[in-house]
C-alpha cells in the first residue's frame, strides 16, 4: 500500500480524536505481549465515541514496546520502562 493510502486510512481513523489518558503499559500487559519493555499506552476517545488505544512498538511486528519522540521541547521522547 503506498504512503497516501496509509495516510487516509489513519487519518479517517484518529482525526477528531481526543486523549483521554496516558499510562504505562502494566508488567502484566506486557508479559502478555511477551514484552521486556513497557511503553506508554495513549487512550483517544474517537468523536463518534468508542475508544481507540495507541500502544508503541519496536517494530511492524510487535516484538517490543517502543519510545516516542514528540516536538515537545521538555519531553523530547516518552521512554520505555
Amino acid at each position: 500500500m503506498r504512503t497516501k493510502d496509509w495516510e487516509k486510512i489513519i487519518t479517517e481513523k484518529l482525526a477528531g480524536a481526543t486523549i483521554v489518558s496516558c499510562q504505562y503499559m502494566t508488567i502484566a500487559e506486557a508479559e502478555e505481549f511477551g514484552w521486556y519493555h513497557r511503553p506508554i499506552s495513549i487512550t483517544l476517545r474517537h468523536p463518534d465515541g468508542h475508544a481507540i488505544q495507541l500502544i508503541p512498538s519496536s517494530d511492524d511486528e510487535g516484538n517490543s514496546g517502543g519510545s516516542i519522540f514528540t516536538s515537545i521541547e521538555e519531553l523530547p521522547t516518552i521512554p520505555v520502562m
